[in-house]
């Protein structure tokens, strides 16, 4: 006689502990398996993007259409806090497209959603995720993203989608930054270590510290940025690391060469430390995307000569601290 498997669903705080500081960093690095599901090319703009006294959990674009995307979170069941937010964020960004992502979404928050489609026609978009993570007996878990609610025409759309090439957007930018990469590994200050660029906004580059990057990214406003971007997973160590970095402003901007922005982001969980320069993946001509990529290789380099010997520094006077703490 055949016997089956069990098949049970965990909770998501089994594999991820808290929501806004595990679960969506996951998120925003592995943003391809939402797009995936949803028949999108996710990139990613931002974490934490604030209206008003408000936090997005992930701002984004798709790469195929070129339209905003914003992304809300939310373990347990949907409420009605959440669609509020979630409606303050697509006013906020002027999103085209927007995707409230639940281990439950409720009746009343699907029709909800179902009515805002109807209603908004094809210039917004309301999709409603149920996010699960499955196990068969004592297997690796599986996540799997269930859609739930979405535009009438979308799932025709996304089939005749699948049949075109990959979006032009998302080629310029894997384009842009696979030269970049090539140029970064013939230059002997970069190490050979480089991965390959995929199709995003952002390409970055993960020195010997966890949770740190330096970054070559395309921004919203015609901006292009490199960057230190500080998660470690922890709001505190975040900002207790960024602290210890501004305490050496000045030290550090002298041997830099050029102005920083210093952003700690108090109600976010990430800080960031960047030069901008102008450009745009779409508008730039080719001699400008060179120019650009230049820029991003010499400012990735000075990025890595000067802040890694600070970083070190300062990680090692901050655990000590955290030590004679304990």
């Amino acid at each position: 006689m055949r016997t089956f498997s069990e098949l049970r669903k965990i909770p998501l705080r089994e594999i991820w502990e808290n929501e806004a500081s595990d679960f969506t960093p996951w998120l925003e690095s592995n943003i391809q398996k939402l797009g995936d599901a949803l028949g999108m090319d996710l990139a990613i703009i931002d974490r934490e993007a604030s209206v008003g006294n408000f936090y997005l959990d992930l701002l984004a674009r798709d790469l195929w259409s070129s339209k905003t995307v914003v992304i809300e979170n939310q373990y347990n069941q949907t409420d009605h806090d959440h669609l509020g937010k979630l409606l303050t964020y697509a006013g906020g960004f002027d999103a085209s497209i927007v995707i409230w992502i639940s281990e439950n979404i409720q009746d009343e928050h699907r029709q909800a959603l179902e009515w805002l489609n109807q209603r908004t026609y094809t210039e917004t978009q309301f999709f409603g995720v149920v996010v699960e993570v499955l196990q068969i007996d004592d297997s690796n878990p599986a996540l799997n993203f269930k859609l739930v609610v979405c535009p009438n025409e979308w799932q025709k759309s996304q089939r005749q989608r699948t049949l075109t090439s990959p979006s032009v957007k998302s080629e310029k930018y894997k384009s842009y930054f696979q030269k970049l990469v090539e140029k970064m590994r013939r230059n002997p200050n970069f190490t050979n270590n480089i991965p390959d660029a995929k199709s995003e906004s952002w390409y970055g580059i993960r020195p010997r510290f966890p949770g740190i990057y330096y970054g070559a990214a395309f921004g919203v406003k015609n901006k292009v940025r490199t960057e230190i971007y500080i998660n470690q997973g922890d709001y505190e160590k975040n900002k207790n690391l960024f602290d210890a970095l501004a305490n050496r402003k000045r030290e550090i901007t002298s041997n830099f060469g050029s102005q920083l922005e210093w952003s700690r982001n108090d109600h976010q969980q990430m800080s960031r430390i960047a030069v901008y320069h102008d450009g745009d993946i779409e508008k730039s001509s080719d001699d400008e995307l060179e120019e650009i990529r230049e820029w991003h290789i010499e400012n990735l380099l000075k990025f890595k000569e000067v802040f890694t010997p600070e970083i070190e520094q300062a990680l090692e006077t901050l655990n000590s601290s955290e030590k004679e703490v304990s």
